[in-house]
């Protein structure tokens, strides 16, 4: 995550500010960017509200597609990045919309899964400097990993504003658009595997004589305080080993976790994901 001084992000305009938008618009201004410099647009009111609150920063542009039909023309006028933070399936035409309001240095951020550069560079002006990216949900606690896919033609000055902005909420990756799929496989939809690993470990102990609550409340700040050794030591294997004592108790779980395959089983779930990305991709890519 980048410090404070280190963000050098102006004008950006969050187009479709759901959970991911928000995340960056919240994690920028936290970095101590101007709200004066920052622009957001929802589809109703109710959304604004919620949007208003959560970021809390005076200064800041918020528009209502409800209220004003042509808000997010009028957020993107003079935007050196735009972030497009709206369904799939709505990216083209809401980009294409976009093509009259934007300068010919504004980089198109496209934070939706599956829309490839080619598609988003397609209904954009020629020559639109474009960045696919695969964030995941821990960038909400500016603490996630967002994979960054270039477009061609970005200047180094495009790609540092770039970097800027997504590094208040995480660590960036940059990768080649066509290892997209196994992003996703690792990084993207690698919370849930978390999640379903303190699921698991909850019933399991539950099985095992703990009340509910006390097992939902042990595997989840397990898992939680797991995540904290790796962010301070990448190295898991060197971790696992730390506190595997040889024919002791977790040497007992680990083995009965290797001999029922979970390597094999991790692997043939993240190929099912990567398959299914890459499904989406073609629907979403004529």
């Amino acid at each position: 995550m980048l410090k404070e001084e280190e963000i050098n992000v102006t004008r950006v305009a969050f187009i479709g500010t759901g959970s991911m938008n928000g995340a960056l618009a919240a994690g920028l201004l936290a970095a101590g960017a101007d709200p004066a410099s920052v622009r957001a647009t929802v589809g109703s009111r109710a959304s604004l509200e919620g949007l208003e609150a959560r970021l809390g920063a005076p200064g800041l542009s918020l528009y209502a597609l409800e209220d004003d039909p042509q808000a997010n023309l009028k957020a993107v006028e003079g935007a050196d990045l735009v972030v497009l933070g709206v369904k799939p399936y709505a990216i083209a035409e809401v980009a294409a919309g976009l093509a009259p309001a934007l300068s010919p240095g504004t980089v198109v951020i496209s934070v939706a899964a599956g829309i490839s550069i080619r598609t988003l560079a397609g209904v954009l002006p020629e020559g639109q400097p474009v960045i696919r990216c695969m964030p995941n949900t821990p960038a909400q606690l500016g603490k996630g990993v967002l994979a960054l896919a270039l477009g061609p033609g970005l200047s180094q000055e495009q790609r540092e504003a770039a970097f800027a902005l997504m590094g208040s909420v995480g660590r960036v990756i940059e990768v080649r658009e066509d290892q997209m799929g196994a992003v996703t496989a690792v990084s993207g939809s690698g919370p849930a595997y978390a999640f379903l690993l303190a699921e698991a470990m909850a019933a399991a102990g539950q099985q095992l004589g703990l009340e509910a609550e006390l097992a939902r409340e042990l595997a989840a700040a397990t898992v939680a305080g797991a995540g904290f050794l790796l962010d301070a030591d990448p190295d898991p294997q060197k971790l696992r080993l730390a506190v595997t004592s040889p024919q002791g108790t977790t040497d007992q779980a680990i083995r009965s976790l290797m001999d029922g395959g979970f390597f094999q089983l991790t692997a043939t779930a993240m190929e099912a994901c990567q398959e299914r990305s890459w499904e989406l991709e073609q629907q979403l890519n004529p």
